[in-house]
């Protein structure tokens, strides 16, 4: 049974996104969460260390899925307002409602392929709900049912929102892996 909980374990979050040695610099999931000066100026372990002070706040930088007491995957989610996505010139703003954004889901190897994505992404609006989101928007490729590389396919599918309720907003001027991104989104009220 797959449990979906917010990102404050550190360590948790360090085993989906962080990188297998400590002084590499990996994304950590942090170019759209914090300034983009801020993001290019950390290095290595300083990464990690911003992750874990994200994980202390009181909404945590996203959710953790878990099976069992095993870590399996990662959904970043967060009021847009404090996001990259606020100031975003590929990806509109259809209006001023306070919607919170949902723009990374990392499966673990060995995990995919499980519907875990699903899971999260369900996780993500459920922890956003909770936590007084109106709305919630996503901004995935329409690959039409294409196959997206790996490494781009951590912003999801249209098919994979749509199947989660979210419906098609607006189009982006984004575009991820060849594929254009759109703007999902999921009224909560």
């Amino acid at each position: 049974m797959i449990e979906v909980r917010p990102a404050s374990v550190f360590d948790d979050v360090a085993a989906v996104l962080g990188p297998k040695r400590a002084d590499a610099t990996v994304c950590w999931c942090l170019s759209y969460r914090i300034p983009s000066k801020e993001n290019l100026s950390l290095r290595g372990p300083e990464r990690g260390e911003r992750v874990r002070e994200l994980c202390r706040e009181d909404l945590p930088p996203g959710v953790l899925a878990y099976d069992g007491d095993e870590v399996v995957g990662w959904a970043a989610v967060h009021p847009r307002a404090d996001t990259g996505f606020a100031r975003n010139r590929k990806i509109p703003h259809i209006d001023d409602l306070a919607v919170w954004s949902v723009w990374c889901i990392r499966v673990r190897p060995g995990h995919r392929g499980a519907g875990l994505s699903h899971a999260l992404l369900a996780g993500a609006v459920d922890f956003a709900r909770a936590n007084g989101a109106p709305a919630v928007e996503g901004y995935p490729v329409d690959n039409r049912g294409e196959k997206v590389d790996l490494t781009m396919a951590y912003v999801g599918t249209r098919a994979l929102f749509e199947r989660a309720g979210f419906v098609r907003a607006a189009d982006t001027d984004s575009v991820l892996n060849g594929f254009p991104r759109v703007l999902m989104r999921l009224d909560l009220r």
